[in-house]
């Protein structure tokens, strides 16, 4: 977690995607959304899995955050707690992030779509001023 954004845009380097979308993409995972992340990904897979929405484990988990504790001691309590919690976060947090993912792929696309189409006009412009002045 300390690595997100060096991570993903090695990865985006690798995969000859956007760097700078990579490196803003890993904005929404931070310390000050940690516990809305963590929270609503767990409610959901719990939810879907039938599993318990609240135990003294999940409550522990939710405590570390709030309290600021290490990224590495969070991940440790969550896999200790077992498969089904540790499932009930990868679940939640896999939904939460196609449900982001669809709407954010289409405006970036037409945002990145009006700036390339801002720059080419940007670019003839230059190109008549320079020949006719």
């Amino acid at each position: 977690m300390p690595f997100q954004i060096a991570l993903a845009v090695t990865l985006a380097l690798l995969f000859k995607g956007s760097k700078i979308t990579a490196a803003l993409g890993t904005w929404v995972s931070n310390p000050l959304n940690w516990y809305f992340l963590y929270y609503y990904s767990y409610k959901i897979g719990a939810s879907i899995l039938g599993i318990p929405g609240k135990s003294k484990i999940f409550s522990s988990v939710m405590a570390s955050i709030r309290q600021g504790e290490e990224a590495i001691t969070i991940i440790a309590k969550i896999g200790g707690a077992g498969g089904s919690m540790a499932a009930a976060f990868v679940l939640g947090g896999f939904i939460m992030g196609f449900a982001a993912a669809v709407p954010s792929y289409f405006i970036f696309l037409r945002l990145f779509q009006f700036i390339r189409q801002w720059r080419r006009e940007r670019r003839a412009r230059k190109y008549w001023e320079r020949k006719n002045g």
